[in-house]
């Protein structure tokens, strides 16, 4: 468990670690730089580097020891739908959110196909929030196979943006998250395509979150479109009768 830096989350919870890239998103992949720099600095848990993906079971006890209510972002250095880990541990790890209702849990995939797979084997309660990250048109499919899914909130996250995404089909949708990819590399993001999906999401009542606009200094590129902040979160839906 960390405290996070990352706008849309308070704090990282990670039952797994390691992953493969599978599109144009992973390219510069944050996770992979940072399990370089904890497996430098002899963290036990990134021993094994980036490409093994190995469940973490002591790590499933964690959120039974938080006393207040967080949002929680669910394997920021992993993805929990690789084909590596076990339906099993899976459902391990949505047994711990489906235990813990004072918590919103925030799960992110690539591996849309997969999720939709399992979506059935799995208790879907309020507090879990599932997304899919699509970064150009060429994923948009990942919506898709969210959107099927027995997922009670459902988000998207376009981050790193890396391409206009015109006429995106928002049914069933309730949070979008856009941001600029940044590092020393980064790939550019353009105002008219984050304009665009912002239009769309208040043409379509879809919460939308502007998380940055990237670049090697995200701190000074800020967040501000069009001079605002977007910030908007999904309603929290009453789980206490479920």
């Amino acid at each position: 468990m960390a405290n996070s830096s990352i706008e849309w989350t308070e704090m990282s919870w990670n039952p797994t670690t390691g992953c493969t890239k599978i599109s144009s998103g992973c390219k510069n992949c944050y996770a992979e730089i940072m399990t370089r720099r904890l497996k430098a600095m002899g963290q036990e848990k990134y021993k094994f580097g980036f490409d093994k993906v190995i469940p973490h079971p002591s790590t499933l006890s964690i959120p039974y020891t938080w006393k207040s209510s967080k949002m929680i972002f669910v394997n920021s250095m992993s993805d929990l739908f690789h084909d590596d880990i076990p339906l099993e541990f899976i459902q391990q790890t949505f047994k711990v959110m489906n235990d813990n209702p004072q918590h919103v849990f925030q799960v992110l995939t690539k591996r849309a196909e997969r999720l939709f797979s399992f979506h059935q084997n799995l208790k879907w309660t309020h507090n879990i929030w599932m997304g899919v990250s699509v970064e150009n048109k060429e994923v948009t499919s990942r919506i898709d196979f969210l959107r099927d899914t027995n997922a009670k909130v459902k988000f998207i996250s376009l981050e790193p943006l890396l391409g206009p995404l015109n006429k995106i089909n928002l049914e069933k949708i309730d949070w979008v998250i856009v941001g600029g990819e940044s590092g020393h590399k980064p790939r550019p993001i353009k105002q008219e395509w984050v304009s665009d999906i912002q239009v769309q999401c208040e043409k379509n009542g879809v919460a939308f979150f502007f998380k940055q606009w990237g670049g090697q200094n995200k701190k000074a590129s800020g967040r501000l479109l069009n001079g605002k902040i977007y910030d908007e979160m999904p309603m929290v839906k009453d789980i206490e009768n479920e």
